[in-house]
């Protein structure tokens, strides 16, 4: 066989080999798994827009650090998923959930929406305004996410705040494996202007196709 001949098959079997191994790199970045826990509301909100910092009908704003939380939901590939509902929920300032099964004694904040849904913009885009989360009796702060691509099951997980020393005693936080962590986590970090005093950036990638 040819030098060039041998150098020709080497060059192939490595693309090849490229190509082969993309889809398990793209598979690391899926954003893990989590589950939906015992408060997804039991009957979602009249109010339920992406603004849970305010409850539609009264004047004041919920108790807690003002946080706007924003990323972008993509495919395993990178590609951008549009038009995509995500909603999210989480305990208030009180560690309270509005939810039946919550039967916490401290008060539930009534200016707290709780639960909040929005769509992704043509970049994959999703904004949301809510507070840090907080914790409650036996977990870390955290907030529930859900994501429901048309025709698929819906994609749960959890979002924790990056750096709380109360991750490290949190059973399901402690499931993750230790390098995936880093993709279930944000920081909260002060924002600027129209942004609140907290901001956060996450992006969710879902081992789905772009429709």
């Amino acid at each position: 066989m040819s030098n060039s001949r041998r150098k020709f098959l080497q060059r192939t079997a490595a693309v090849v080999a490229g190509v082969a191994a993309a889809p398990l790199a793209a598979a690391a970045t899926l954003t893990p798994r989590q589950p939906a826990g015992p408060f997804y509301p039991a009957e979602l909100p009249l109010d339920d827009d992406n603004d849970l910092t305010r409850v539609q009908g009264r004047t004041d704003t919920a108790r807690g650090t003002v946080s706007d939380l924003t990323g972008r939901l993509l495919d395993a590939s990178g590609n951008a998923l549009d038009g995509i509902r995500i909603e999210i929920w989480q305990c208030d300032a009180n560690g309270r959930y509005r939810h039946p099964r919550d039967t916490g004694r401290a008060a539930i904040d009534p200016a707290f929406q709780g639960f909040g849904h929005t769509r992704t913009d043509a970049d994959g885009r999703y904004r949301f305004r809510t507070i840090r989360p907080m914790p409650y009796p036996g977990r870390t702060p955290h907030i529930h996410v859900a994501v429901r691509p048309p025709g698929v099951e819906p994609f749960v997980t959890q979002l924790y705040v990056a750096g709380d020393p109360r991750n490290a005693d949190d059973f399901l936080f402690r499931r993750i494996p230790v390098e995936q962590r880093p993709l279930v986590t944000a920081a909260f970090v002060p924002g600027e202007g129209a942004a609140g005093p907290l901001q956060a950036s996450w992006d969710i990638v879902l081992g789905v196709a772009r429709g």
